[in-house]
């Protein structure tokens, strides 16, 4: 049976060293329908690697999607076929990060310049699997910053068979800038995503970078299909709060801040008795990290991360010190 799944209207993603199961599930406390993106997985990590260590996850996080990172049709396409049999929703291929290591790759950004590669390995990912094969991409790499390059590129890819493009809109700078640098320094341009989705109106084209607010989310949806969602996401969580009824229609109540802390408790009990000192090793703050910006904004919030933070306490494992940061913050009695 087909799964009905949520529009992607709504977002978060792919962190590197963010968005990982646990981070996920915290996001999924405060979100119902927002989709939810893996940090990228090379082809190579699960062709050789440890398959069940980099798939994990927990059934709460639907709806889900895999990016995977790489340049080989074939590899791709048994990934794919990999992240189709463990459950997720869409599989996204990476065609914007530009670290020297994902360079050293040849994927990531600098697939931009191989746009006829990028539509053989979405080919081949999309008839290995029945589920979505999406791209994320900048909108240009290095000093080519016309237009034209990042229509054309679309325009290839979408021959293929891609109907879903995520439009990173700025352009990768793949030499003198760090990964932190590329996030920041070259311009956006919004109106170039806007110009795809008027070009290419049968496709779905989602915005991203730096947007952070309801107003700019509403502004950008007057234009393309769907906001994602980056470091806002995760540096200020609540901001996700209200996506469920502003975009999705959700009647449910909006959970307080106190009521996401405690929907983790049990979450970090289970971990923690499944995966820690007789398991993987697993320690609470691999899961309390994602939570500090949780409280964004508010009075205290500075206490609650403080005490999120107590590496003393943290080491003793227990999940109880969640209950004394919101005590520590009186104005947010659950």
């Amino acid at each position: 049976m087909t799964k009905t799944l949520p529009s992607r209207r709504l977002s978060v993603a792919p962190m590197m060293d963010w968005t990982d199961r646990h981070c996920r599930v915290f996001h999924r406390q405060i979100t119902r329908h927002t989709w939810l993106y893996t940090e990228m997985v090379t082809t190579g990590a699960l062709i050789y690697g440890d398959v069940e260590r980099h798939l994990h996850y927990n059934e709460a996080e639907h709806p889900l999607a895999l990016q995977l990172g790489g340049s080989e049709p074939d590899d791709l396409a048994k990934c794919a076929k990999l992240g189709e049999q463990w459950g997720y929703d869409e599989i996204n291929l990476n065609c914007g990060c530009p670290s020297e290591r994902v360079q050293k790759g040849a994927f990531g950004a600098c697939l931009m310049n191989e746009a006829s590669l990028v539509a053989d390995c979405v080919k081949a990912m999309r008839d290995a699997v029945s589920i979505d094969v999406t791209v994320k991409h900048r909108i240009g790499i290095d000093d080519v910053s016309s237009y034209d390059f990042v229509r054309d590129f679309v325009g290839t890819i979408a021959q293929a068979g891609c109907r879903t493009f995520i439009v990173h809109a700025r352009n990768a700078i793949l030499k003198g800038l760090s990964p932190k640098e590329n996030r920041e320094i070259p311009p956006l341009k919004y109106d170039y995503a806007y110009r795809l989705k008027q070009d290419f109106p049968e496709l779905e084209i989602l915005i991203n970078g730096g947007i952070k607010t309801i107003e700019e989310i509403d502004t950008h949806l007057q234009h393309v299909d769907g906001v994602m969602l980056g470091r806002e996401a995760y540096h200020n969580p609540y901001v996700m709060a209200s996506f469920d009824a502003r975009y999705y229609g959700d009647s449910a109540p909006i959970k307080s801040r106190a009521e996401i802390v405690l929907a983790m408790l049990p979450y970090i009990r289970d971990q923690l008795d499944r995966f820690g000192a007789n398991g993987s090793g697993l320690r609470m703050n691999s899961i309390t990290r994602h939570m500090l910006g949780l409280m964004t904004g508010v009075p205290g919030a500075r206490q609650f991360r403080q005490t999120l933070s107590d590496s003393k306490r943290l080491a003793t494992g227990d999940p109880r010190l969640l209950l004394d940061a919101i005590d520590r913050m009186p104005a947010l009695a659950a």
